[in-house]
């Protein structure tokens, strides 16, 4: 008896242990903020997102600063021992912003913070004098893989048999065993770079009521198709045939306009557009600007987020000697 409450005591001890480890490390797991830093504007349409604003935390209670990613998100753990309630300072800097503290909770909320742009405020460089840009358009290359009809193919083939002769116990039988039968197949070949479409089967001849698909390898198109039909009756007579198309690829420049808000340019490519080029009236004069991997303009600066599923998203800010016309 003895033993066996020295043996409950120290399973019980064990489980409060085991609790108190959980209870320790729930509550020393860091807390994280999460927010967003977005340009300074009376009008909701001109608050654009600011990628790479630099987020640190006075006195200490965030280790590491953080930065906003494209879409103008950051992510900020705080040091353990950091309670939420707690007052917090946080701190965005970022050039061609006014640097900005905003007193805070910690808590769980979202954390949006909006930075003035001092570009305004800076004098035009005397090297620089106003640009005037207008009828800006986008131009990219894209891929288009269109099918064209060159033909058709036809198979005519027939299906040997005679009726009414029992199965007994032959290799092929009627679907209820009880009559002799006969699988008869054929193919179709488009060729090399070529395919079948809307194939079809039709028995023309015979008892075609005693027939039967056993295997449909043309429904569903191809280089190549083919079929195999059961026939327990007399002898009958199939037609296979398709269209015959040949896939090709071609290169198809497309062309939009981007929307403009406030001095931000926005546009996205699809994926696999290639030859991104930016078209605009510089001045009066309309010049082509191509778009590598890193995009460069000289009268705004461009930054670009290339989503999960290939989409790539562009944002263009004017550069402070410039304006829209």
């Amino acid at each position: 008896m003895i033993g066996r409450r020295n043996l409950v005591i120290g399973a019980a001890c064990l489980c409060v242990g085991i609790a108190v480890a959980i209870l320790v490390r729930y509550y020393q797991k860091p807390l994280i903020l999460r927010g967003a830093v977005v340009q300074e504007s009376d009008d909701p349409g001109k608050q654009a997102p600011i990628a790479d604003v630099d987020v640190s935390a006075a006195d200490g209670a965030a280790p590491d600063v953080s930065r906003t990613d494209f879409s103008g998100f950051f992510r900020m753990v705080l040091r353990p021992g950091v309670k939420s309630g707690q007052p917090i300072t946080l701190t965005f800097t970022h050039p061609g912003y006014a640097p900005l503290e905003l007193k805070e909770t910690v808590g769980d909320e979202l954390y949006v913070a909006h930075l003035k742009s001092t570009q305004q405020e800076e004098a035009v460089p005397a090297n620089h004098p106003e640009v005037v840009v207008g009828n800006i358009l986008i131009r990219y290359n894209t891929e288009n893989t269109s099918a064209v009809n060159i033909g058709s193919g036809v198979k005519i083939f027939d299906i040997a048999n005679k009726g009414n002769v029992p199965c007994d116990h032959a290799r092929v039988c009627s679907p209820d065993g009880k009559w002799k039968a006969v699988v008869g197949t054929a193919s179709l070949d488009a060729g090399a770079g070529n395919e079948f479409r809307n194939a079809r089967l039709s028995c023309v001849a015979g008892p075609c009521p005693f027939t039967r698909i056993d295997s449909d390898g043309f429904s569903i198109g191809g280089q190549t198709i083919s079929v195999a039909v059961r026939n327990w009756s007399d002898s009958t007579t199939f037609v296979l045939q398709a269209e015959v198309f040949r896939l090709q690829n071609d290169d198809l420049v497309r062309e939009y306009y981007p929307a403009i808000i406030g001095g931000t340019i926005n546009f996205t490519l699809p994926s696999g557009a290639t030859g991104l080029s930016v078209e605009a009236e510089v001045d009066g004069t309309s010049i082509e600007f191509p778009l590598g991997p890193d995009p460069v303009l000289s009268w705004a600066d461009c930054n670009v987020s290339v989503q999960r599923d290939g989409t790539k998203v562009y944002r263009c800010e004017l550069k402070p000697w410039c304006k829209f016309r």
